[in-house]
């Protein structure tokens, strides 16, 4: 069986304690003030917590050496965890937008809390309850990852906001794509880049870059590497979710054929 490299595992355990520390923090302060609030803050950390392959805190983490920065810097695991927040806040969104029923070999959290309403006979829409509490609990991810950058510098700021309009933007072409039928290459790759491979690469090397004080041309340099390596990773996901096998990936296999979604 392969195994990261240890420079990622190493990354990725620094990324997960101080995910776990927040987490834990703030979910016992809000669990103070109201008992059932443990239901939502229990779902994001099941979710942060379950593992993933902590991709872009490792590229924060080399984007930031690869500027100047120290490797045992604590920005850049703060950095790096905000990612994670962020992956953590589309994935919440994501998987009611698809209907998706699993997420790391879990059930989503909108399933979850459907369920739920329906074994306790609350009043409403069980569909309903379950969407609006992982929507929540997603925007809980958002705030958070933005915490965790409060101490970023301007240009830092200024990238982190322009990566999450890129992340909305195609995830609605995405949608509308599905909508659509769309079946233009280019479209499809202009999804493929937006909705994931910008953000999963590119910019997660742009952040620790910034965080580092890096140069443009270092910007330019990470993005002719990280665009082409973004488009392949998000490729080889979709070929995964269509082909691929639940018990690895953690995920249903099929959804984006059955829904029409434009993959290149």
């Amino acid at each position: 069986m392969r195994t990261a490299p240890e420079s990622l595992l190493s990354v990725a355990a620094r990324t997960d304690a101080r995910l776990a520390a927040i987490l834990q923090a703030e979910t016992a302060r809000w669990v103070a003030f109201d008992a059932d609030l443990a239901a939502p803050f229990g779902e994001l950390r099941r979710l942060v917590l379950a593992g993933g392959k902590r991709l872009r805190p490792a590229f924060t983490y080399w984007g930031f050496v690869g500027a100047g920065g120290s490797p045992d810097a604590d920005s850049v695991v703060d950095a790096g965890a905000a990612f994670e927040l962020m992956h953590a806040f589309a994935l919440f969104h994501d998987d009611i937008m698809d209907g998706s029923t699993a997420r790391r070999g879990q059930p989503t959290t909108h399933e979850v809390h459907r369920h739920l309403h329906e074994e306790h006979r609350w009043a409403g829409d069980a569909r309903r309850f379950g969407d609006g509490v992982a929507i929540l609990v997603g925007d809980l991810a958002f705030v958070y990852a933005d915490l965790l950058l409060a101490g970023a510098p301007r240009a830092a700021w200024e990238m982190w906001n322009e990566l999450r309009i890129e992340l909305n933007v195609g995830q609605y072409l995405d949608m509308l794509g599905s909508a659509r039928s769309e079946r233009r290459r280019e479209k499809a790759e202009r999804i493929c880049r937006y909705k994931s491979g910008k953000y999963t690469i590119e910019r997660p090397l742009h952040l620790g870059a910034l965080l580092a004080g890096g140069s443009t041309d270092l910007l330019a340099t990470y993005s002719a590497y990280g665009l082409p390596l973004g488009d392949a990773f998000q490729m080889r996901d979709d070929v995964l979710g269509a082909f691929g096998e639940t018990s690895v990936t953690g995920k249903p296999v099929g959804d984006d054929l059955r829904e029409g979604k434009p993959t290149p």
